[in-house]
């Protein structure tokens, strides 16, 4: 019989993608002035405002008007017409001072010894669907928009994209969950109004209407959907058959939208941000958090196992849980899920279970909040191109950014107008999509 799965994405122009990246953005600069910033910073944006709230401990100075204008120019709102856009939304912030409380559980006199943030529970996940080791489903949901983008910014085709977008993608499994064919896609783009209706009737209008969803899917089956298709392995290609569904703007029109259409908030994409719904998510958001945080920091670290124990051969699909007490350094649990796909024996011969995994895991990656941060180099400001297009299946680079502490070994690169000194530092992102525990684990396991 089979079954359907879907998993949905958003652009970087929706109001909740705003919120994140504007939350990034300011962690990424207090971590630009003092690595051991302690951040939680939230995000709400609507028509022709923007309010940023949290706590954060640090020794340095963020101008928040600024950075939540570059960010908001950086995603394409600069009209005014858009009822939201970088030079006229007025921006509030009512950051303050991190609770004495939360820093006390987290803070220790040896580093090594530094609580969790806050309880609770994180997963990570991988499968050998895509080559990133993503589902397939939330992975083509995310390279749909990141065209789409593209597109918009090229600027020399469907010139009347506007930056929200939303997408869908349905794929139908056989029984032995083997992707068949991609059922229906879905596609919502924000646009500019470029057929006008020839009065007000309402008969007009809805023509109009129709003549701009019209030439919205023509346009996304010519340019778009070849884009996707071409930057898709030759397995993923031929799940796109004659029979697919595309289905565009099913609403008829969509003019307004950011956050003019819908108010936007920190933290309300965290299936998107992670695996479309696959797996299991343990419900913390990502955005505006540092990696004392272990709602962030330990889902990255368990993506990276999941990872790192699929590509080792281990098994073909993993999902890994792990969980916290406020405050405690050691996790109060790991767990390990298969899904029967397991190859790996012990030495009678027989399959190991899940329990078994998870032990030898547990012995080859440290799962303290020190370790962690350490292991993924995550006192470095390399949040912002997370908050867009989802936090896992990216690939990692490495580039220079600019931070305003010293640089062992290296002189400054300018002074700043108030006398502050600039350093480049080499910094690598995305470090929990790194494959260099394969091996590693393929010793532990005899692979």
């Amino acid at each position: 019989m089979g079954y359907f799965f879907t998993s949905e994405s958003v652009s970087e122009g929706h109001p909740d993608k705003v919120a994140d990246q504007i939350s990034d953005a300011l962690l990424d600069e207090f971590l630009k002035w003092d690595p051991d910033s302690k951040v939680a910073c939230e995000t709400f944006v609507t028509t022709g405002l923007v309010v940023c709230g949290g706590e954060v401990l640090t020794s340095g100075w963020v101008d928040v008007q600024e950075t939540a204008r570059r960010v908001i120019r950086n995603i394409g709102y600069t009209q005014a017409e858009y009822r939201f856009d970088c030079d006229s939304c007025g921006v509030i912030s009512t950051i303050h001072e991190q609770s004495a409380d939360i820093r006390q559980g987290v803070m220790r006199e040896k580093p090594e010894e530094q609580g969790a943030g806050d309880q609770g529970m994180m997963f990570g996940y991988a499968c050998r669907e895509m080559d990133n080791y993503m589902p397939l489903s939330i992975e083509l949901a995310q390279i749909l928009l990141q065209e789409l983008a593209a597109i918009r910014r090229e600027g020399k085709q469907m010139k009347y994209l506007r930056p929200d977008s939303k997408s869908q993608v349905t794929i139908e499994y056989d029984d032995n969950n083997k992707p068949l064919r991609i059922d229906t896609i879905v596609v919502s783009t924000q646009h500019d109004e470029f057929v006008l209706p020839k009065n007000k009737s309402n008969a007009a209008e809805k023509s109009a209407e129709k003549a701009m969803q019209s030439k919205i899917k023509q346009d996304l089956e010519a340019i778009l959907i070849p884009r996707v298709k071409k930057s898709l392995p030759l397995r993923i290609q031929k799940l796109f058959k004659s029979d697919m569904k595309l289905l565009v703007n099913p609403t008829g029109k969509f003019v307004i939208g950011g956050p003019h259409g819908d108010t936007g908030l920190t933290g309300r994409k965290i299936i998107i941000d992670t695996y479309g719904g696959h797996g299991a998510h343990g419900g913390g958001a990502f955005s505006g958090k540092d990696s004392s945080k272990v709602d962030r920091s330990a889902a990255y670290a368990v993506r990276h196992i999941a990872k790192n124990l699929v590509a080792a051969g281990v098994c073909d699909k993993a999902l890994i849980q792990v969980a916290y007490a406020i405050g405690v350094a050691q996790p109060v649990g790991l767990y390990v899920n298969t899904f029967g796909t397991a190859h790996v024996k012990n030495e009678k011969g027989k399959v190991l279970h899940d329990g078994e995994i998870a032990l030898k895991i547990s012995k080859i990656f440290d799962m303290r909040p020190y370790a962690i941060i350490k292991r993924l180099g995550l006192k470095n400001p390399v949040f912002s191109p997370t908050a867009s297009y989802g936090h896992f299946g990216r690939d990692p680079f490495t580039k220079n950014v600019d931070v305003y502490y010293e640089v062992p070994g290296s002189k400054p690169k300018a002074v700043k107008g108030n006398g502050k000194k600039v350093w480049q530092k080499k910094v690598e992102f995305f470090t929990w999509e790194k494959l260099d525990y394969v091996d590693k684990i393929k010793k532990a396991f005899n692979i």
